[in-house]
């Protein structure tokens, strides 16, 4: 079965901001399956200034620091 954009639900959904990136910590649901977490990064593209979807790899104590909550809330949505 392939993927369908269709059926994926997003329940909940924040940002973190830094300097040159977004940190973004989301949960959905697949076809009202279990509910899970997504992280994801977003880095300013040099050229243009677009934000554009980059590996999300490691992260700084600041940044840690600054999307625990942002997981925290998107556990009580699960």
């Amino acid at each position: 079965m392939a993927y369908d954009k269709e059926l994926d639900k997003e329940i909940f959904s924040e940002s973190a901001d830094f300097d040159k990136t977004k940190i973004t910590v989301s949960v959905f649901s697949y076809n009202d399956g279990t509910p899970k977490v997504q992280l994801s990064r977003e880095t300013a593209d040099m050229a243009s200034g677009e934000m554009k979807w980059a590996k999300l790899g490691r992260m700084t104590k600041e940044e840690t620091e600054a999307i625990l909550p942002l997981i925290s809330r998107a556990l009580e949505k699960m």
